[in-house]
């Protein structure tokens, strides 16, 4: 019989992020700088939020799209924050997180043999839900410019089968962020072209350096661009599962389609939360940023002083050193690092073939923690070269 299962399924594979977390119970005293997500709790006036919802006993379906409010403090949140104008009644999607927002978008744009261009090396989430389409993969490496994506390198990869650009600035696994100017000159690119654009910024609140810009505001491109975004990195509530696509109507119509088929609706409990996240929390992120900053900073100087070479990154919560002087693969090295040292990352092959000679390291541990894993990474790599 598992000759009758979808093709598609099949050759999809569990990601090594969730290979090499999942590894780590097995090494109960490592110190875990493998996973993407804050260590901060929820605030706990969302979480109050939330509880009084089920008292008030506000949990059955809502509107398929999410609940109008919620919708209305989004699109009031986008604009306040992005300059972003998207109509609540049918512009916006609450979806279950970003991945879901991810899958309704490919699902709706994709047909077979479709080609989606994407900068590498990047988060493993998209490259499956492209294949269950049918759809192609096409990777731009961007290694050999500090991960910053070009017009030109985009240019370098379009054909007749182009469907999609795939943008995700802040980037995870590098934590580069395009420029506003980098990011027009995308847009003249692919402007008059039947190309669409899928922007995922769920980082777009953990910036550092410079402040976050949708290619949806340029002129020409809100009609062409699927935003995602949602709450789990900004307000630490990765397990709520909130997400959001914000599209012109006439996409947005179809995504409803298929996210009403996959979920029905997105968490009603969570979405009572949500509201007072976006209205009540907007400023939440800035208490976080400033620790992220102070954490990024160390952990940056300490690779350096390891002699690591790391491009600073502007935004998320990882930094993705090189490993390469190491003579050893980026899984080899990750996995000696977690058996010798004691400290989990993620090899960076696991962020396509882009990513090979790289590890990402997630700064989204506290300082005492990140300290201990980097002076276990700086004994190992001490030896392993001494040794050499």
């Amino acid at each position: 019989m598992e000759n009758l299962i979808n093709r598609y399924v099949s050759i999809i594979q569990v990601p090594g992020i969730r290979k090499f977390s999942n590894m780590v119970v097995d090494y109960p005293n490592a110190i875990n700088l493998t996973l993407g997500q804050p260590d901060f709790p929820t605030p706990n006036h969302i979480k109050e939020a939330a509880i009084l919802a089920i008292r008030r006993d506000q949990t059955s379906y809502t509107h398929n799209a999410g609940l109008l409010k919620l919708r209305e403090v989004a699109a009031d949140y986008v604009f306040q924050k992005y300059k972003l104008s998207y109509n609540p009644v049918d512009e916006i999607i609450v979806t279950n997180g970003a991945t879901e927002a991810i899958d309704i978008a490919f699902r709706s744009i994709l047909q077979e043999g479709s080609e989606v261009i994407l900068p590498a090396p990047i988060y493993p989430g998209y490259e499956p839900l492209i294949t269950l389409c049918g759809a192609i993969p096409v990777y731009v490496d961007t290694s050999q410019n500090s991960f910053q994506l070009t017009a030109e390198m985009i240019m370098s990869k379009l054909s007749d089968r182009t469907r999609c650009i795939v943008l995700c600035s802040p980037s995870n696994p590098t934590g580069s962020m395009l420029s506003k100017e980098e990011i027009i000159k995308i847009a003249d690119v692919v402007r008059d072209k039947k190309i669409f654009i899928v922007s995922d910024e769920i980082y777009s609140e953990l910036t550092y350096d410079n402040q976050h810009f949708s290619i949806a505001s340029v002129p020409g491109m809100r009609e062409k661009t699927i935003v995602v975004n949602g709450l789990a990195k900004s307000h630490a509530m990765t397990g709520w599962r909130i997400g959001f696509t914000f599209a012109p109507s006439y996409l947005s119509s179809e995504m409803l389609k298929v996210h009403l088929y996959n979920s029905v609706c997105a968490s009603t409990v969570s979405q009572h939360a949500a509201i007072e996240a976006l209205t009540n929390g907007m400023d939440d992120p800035v208490e976080m940023v400033v620790e992220y900053r102070k954490r990024r900073d160390y952990v940056c100087e300490r690779l350096i002083s390891m002699g690591l070479e790391i491009d600073k990154p502007d935004g998320a919560f990882y930094v993705f050193p090189s490993i390469k002087h190491t003579k050893m693969t980026s899984f080899d090295f990750s996995l000696r690092l977690l058996k010798e040292a004691g400290v989990a990352v993620v090899p960076g092959d696991s962020f396509s073939g882009g990513g090979e000679g790289y590890i990402r390291m997630s700064f989204a541990a506290s300082i005492e923690m990140l300290e201990e894993g980097l002076n276990r990474m700086e004994r190992f790599i001490h030896s392993n070269l001494v040794s050499q």
